[in-house]
């Protein structure tokens, strides 16, 4: 039998909009999620902040059309934003929603298939834009509204951060930029890596410290960098980043699975490597990122427990991370009803995805790949 099955688009009154162009490799439905962490928490200023951030887009042109502008209003990024800063300061959320909007951006362009877009273009666009990132004055980007829009992101974020927490968001975008590059390279040389591999360096491209430090800043969370730093949250950071990552590459599967060689993500890694196809690799997926799910879990309630007040906001930030995360992917059209089954988005499209009450795999030992094992040896008896 096929893996290929019919779904529809299902927008928020719960009426069917039709089904897509072609059916999903992955099957009729995503899997359940096991997410056990607050999942609906979301800012109070969510509505005023995106109205802000949506006229902020357009002062400075960034979609040259009105249909780019409608995909890229389908990202939902002040969605993702306010789900993963359910509180704390609205300027600073402004800021991050911005910039969330304005990495999509390139972020699709990356992804775009076009033929300039090789992995020798992404890596120098990256190599510029981190070094206008530390020398907004450098002059290493062309004029024009991205920038443009990059320039008054710049000022407005330098003046408003630490230099502590500045050289936290220059790193987050390093690991963004570098996950990009790496990306670039396996498709342009027509290889599907490994799943070590990949499981080290794929999530890279999700910009989890990206986003935390947004999450810290807007929280007037300070850590001290030798707790920011200790080897235990670090691996904890990167365990939710993977569970992100896991959770992506499931939501955002249809969006690219048009792409010739296949798209590097967990999913057709797994069915590489086992010979199988994309929905029989589902749950194979869906296994290890439970098993992470699972460390990250018990990880964090061990930091937890005699954590000073600043800890335990972070660690409380890692948890809206992931599960906010969740939430926003469950109703971003950029996913829901992706542009290559639809002319423009389906206005209220989502998956109207199950939450499962239990982890699929019920092993909680690190699994047999180095890049992964490693974190559950934080973890006390």
């Amino acid at each position: 039998m096929s893996d290929e099955t019919t779904d529809t688009v299902t927008d928020t009154t719960g009426e069917t909009t039709g089904p897509p162009a072609r059916p999903s490799r992955l099957g009729p439905r995503l899997p359940a999620f096991f997410c056990p962490i607050e999942r609906d928490a979301v800012h109070p200023e969510a509505k005023s902040v995106e109205a802000r951030a949506v006229a902020w887009l357009d002062a400075f042109d960034i979609y040259p059309d009105p249909v780019e502008r409608a995909w890229g209003l389908a990202t939902h990024s002040a969605d993702f934003s306010c789900r993963i800063v359910p509180r704390g300061d609205p300027e600073a959320l402004l800021l991050f929603v911005e910039w969330n909007y304005w990495a999509n951006a390139v972020d699709d362009w990356q992804d775009s298939g076009a033929d300039e877009v090789s992995t020798a273009a992404v890596t120098e666009h990256g190599a510029r834009l981190l070094r206008t990132m530390e020398n907004p004055g450098a002059g290493l980007l062309p004029d024009g509204p991205m920038t443009r829009a990059l320039q008054d992101l710049l000022e407005r974020t330098h003046a408003l951060l630490t230099p502590y927490e500045l050289r936290r968001f220059l790193e987050g975008t390093r690991d963004w930029l570098l996950g990009a590059a790496w990306q670039s390279a396996q498709a342009e040389h027509r290889r599907m890596p490994d799943l070590n591999d990949f499981a080290a360096l794929g999530a890279l491209a999700n910009g989890t410290r990206f986003s935390l430090t947004w999450s810290d800043v807007a929280g007037g969370v300070r850590l001290p960098p030798d707790v920011l730093h200790a080897p235990a949250l670090q691996a904890l950071t990167d365990a939710a980043g993977f569970v992100v990552s896991a959770d992506n590459d499931l939501f955002s599967y249809d969006k690219d699975d048009h792409v010739e060689p296949r798209e590097v993500n967990l999913v057709n890694v797994i069915a590489h490597r086992e010979g199988r196809t994309p929905a029989e690799a589902v749950p194979l997926a869906v296994a290890l990122r439970d098993r992470v799910m699972g460390l990250f879990l018990r990880l964090r309630e061990q930091l937890a427990a005699g954590a000073d007040e600043a800890l335990t906001r972070h660690l409380e930030g890692l948890g809206h991370y992931v599960a906010g995360s969740l939430a926003w992917q469950n109703r971003a059209p950029r996913y829901a009803s992706p542009r290559n089954r639809h002319a423009l988005p389906v206005e209220g499209a989502r998956f109207d995805i199950r939450y499962a009450d239990a982890p699929s795999d019920p092993e909680q030992g690190p699994p047999p790949l180095p890049a992964l094992a490693g974190w559950w040896a934080h973890l006390r008896e």
